[in-house]
């Protein structure tokens, strides 16, 4: 059991130590044409993108060249200052892809929030709105009026897969997605990716609840169902059911408040984050229910532990599900899922032996002794 423990804790971690995707040609050598050249260039973390800029302090104008592959032929691009923060929510942003006689096109959109976009003014002026699509990366070209007193702004990039009726649909919740985020100092000619620090919190995220929710609690219930069969081992059985639960919840919350921080900061997935709201609940009412547990022999004892067998299996469940749904959203090689599989096969195959061993053990006594 603790090898498969380790097996999982392994696995998951390495996700941490992931080097984020290459671009996939070096901003210096790409080719904007003769009429195009940039003060400044910077291969961007993740999605294989890249910026050229210039900026002009005089007038305040960032003249930029945005540089990436859509997620599909169909699909657009997006570059946008956020003048409020870092994410998706607040950002000035400008989008290319194909309009419907099939020309490149650019557009503005200033996201508010999570919604679905709408075509609207930015904060900021623009000219020089252009876009080119050939290899399979499309170019969008502008100029920025910032103003003077901005010389650090907040930079967001994406990419999407597709377009309908002139507005880019919905992008990907990939790991590379939700990390394309950073700063660009425009008097240093410095561009930074803040994305990395993200990945690693989602992935120290998956990692807490993985160990607590998805294991420590099994074992936990383990050590309860199987143990206490056993007269050797009472009240040690009972110590260690309690000791595991504890440990898991604990890892658990810290687990849950990880994901509570990257929900506020624009990352959400729905069902995950409710499931994830619903095992600390329950988790939480059991924890204050121990110090509510009747006597072995008072009259509500029966249905306290009725209760409590039926909370703690749903969070069980609950908490594997939640387990896949993450490991899924982590968007982590196939062998990351896989490991978690063998481990609950593992404790699966160690609940049955011990689940027919018991019963074994229950029948020899009543046929030993009928009356008790």
């Amino acid at each position: 059991m603790a090898g498969a423990f380790a097996l999982l804790f392994a696995a998951i971690a390495a996700v941490c130590f992931l080097p984020p995707p290459a671009a996939s040609q070096g901003c210096k050598s790409q080719n904007l044409g003769s009429n195009r050249v940039f003060a400044s260039c910077s291969d961007l973390p993740h999605l294989s993108a890249s910026l050229h800029w210039t900026y002009n302090s005089a007038a305040g104008e960032l003249s930029i060249a945005f540089v990436a592959p859509p997620a599909a032929e169909a699909g657009w691009v997006a570059w946008a200052i956020n003048p409020t923060g870092m994410g998706m929510a607040g950002s000035q942003t400008l989008a290319a892809f194909r309009g419907a006689d099939g020309r490149m096109v650019v557009k503005t959109y200033n996201i508010t929030g999570y919604g679905a976009l709408k075509e609207s003014k930015i904060a900021f002026d623009t000219t020089d709105l252009a876009a080119e699509y050939a290899g399979g990366t499309m170019r969008m070209f502008g100029t920025v009026k910032l103003g003077k007193e901005m010389t650090v702004v907040n930079q967001v990039w994406q990419v999407g897969g597709s377009v309908t009726a002139g507005v880019p649909d919905k992008h990907a919740f990939n790991p590379d997605n939700l990390a394309s985020e950073g700063t660009l100092d425009l008097l240093r000619g410095v561009s930074s990716g803040s994305g990395a620090s993200g990945t690693k919190k989602r992935n120290i995220h998956g990692i807490l609840n993985a160990v607590s929710w998805g294991i420590l609690l099994p074992i936990g219930a383990i050590f309860a169902r199987y143990l206490k069969t056993f007269q050797s081992a009472d009240p040690a059985w009972f110590y260690l059911h309690v000791s595991c639960q504890l440990i898991g919840y604990i890892v658990g919350v810290a687990g849950w408040g990880t994901g509570l921080n990257l929900g506020s900061k624009g990352i959400h997935q729905t069902t995950h984050r409710n499931i994830g709201i619903t095992l600390f609940s329950l988790g939480t009412l059991q924890v204050f229910a121990l110090f509510l547990r009747p006597n072995k022999d008072h009259k509500y004892r029966f249905y306290w532990n009725i209760y409590h067998y039926l909370v703690g299996y749903t969070v069980i469940i609950l908490g594997i599900i939640n387990v896949f749904k993450g490991l899924k959203i982590l968007d982590t090689d196939q062998k990351w899922t896989t490991a978690y599989i063998i481990v609950i096969c593992i404790l699966g195959g160690i609940a049955l032996l011990l689940e027919a061993i018991t019963w074994m053990i229950v029948l020899r006594r009543k046929s030993r002794n009928p009356k008790a």
